[in-house]
């Protein structure tokens, strides 16, 4: 599999790559900076480019087989990264005839906000990371009329913890039972599993502890 990844040196997409190519695909990692993805490996090639370029996106995006958008915006509250870049992305990808996208969201946006506890729901979705929230349900709203092949893979709080591959999953929207957290590391590793065996496609899967 030709995979490329957008958001690839960020706290999700780094690990996406790293087990991108553990699993033996090749692998494009579509970043600003390149001097931030510290990986030698035959299978890995880096583009330099920037998620609101179009005409970058679609360059890059040609000739692979699938794609897996973890964009973050950082420390900004107040950035529009997820939903444009994923416009462009999906622009691109049906351009170029690639048809496969796993994308990575939020637990909480659409459906599962039911899932959410009052802190999440009421002060850090509700207040602190509004527009954050905001912008991830411009981006699936996006995915879900794109009539891609798509997976909204929506991870709870991000912890450093280490790759288990025990985690919960397509739980229902409103079950309360949840530990509202997964590491970054089972994070990508449920995006390269969706990947090789597709379970979830036009789904909207939890993920947490």
């Amino acid at each position: 599999m030709k995979l490329i990844v957008f958001g690839a040196t960020g706290t999700i997409g780094k690990h996406v790559v790293e087990q991108g190519l553990e699993a033996g695909f090749e692998v494009t990692a579509f970043v600003r900076d390149s001097s931030k993805l510290a990986l030698d490996d035959k299978k890995l090639n880096v583009v330099a480019g920037d998620v609101f370029d179009a005409q970058a996106v679609e360059k890059a995006i040609n000739g692979h087989d699938a794609v897996s958008i973890v964009l973050g915006s950082g420390k900004s509250r107040k950035s529009v990264v997820r939903s444009v870049g994923t416009r462009n992305v999906v622009a691109a990808m049906k351009k170029n005839g690639v048809d496969r996208l796993v994308c990575q969201t939020t637990l909480g946006a659409g459906d599962s906000r039911g899932n959410l506890n009052f802190f999440w729901k009421r002060v850090m979705f509700g207040w602190f990371l509004k527009q954050v929230y905001q912008d991830h349900e411009l981006q699936e709203k996006y995915v879900k009329e794109s009539g891609l092949n798509w997976t909204l893979a929506r991870p709870a709080a991000f912890t450093d913890g280490e790759k288990t591959g025990k985690y919960r999953q397509g739980f229902s929207p409103t079950e309360k039972g949840t530990k509202l957290k997964i590491s970054r590391k089972d994070v990508a590793h449920f995006i390269i599993d969706e990947l090789k065996s597709p379970r979830y496609i036009h789904q909207t899967p939890g993920l947490s502890y």
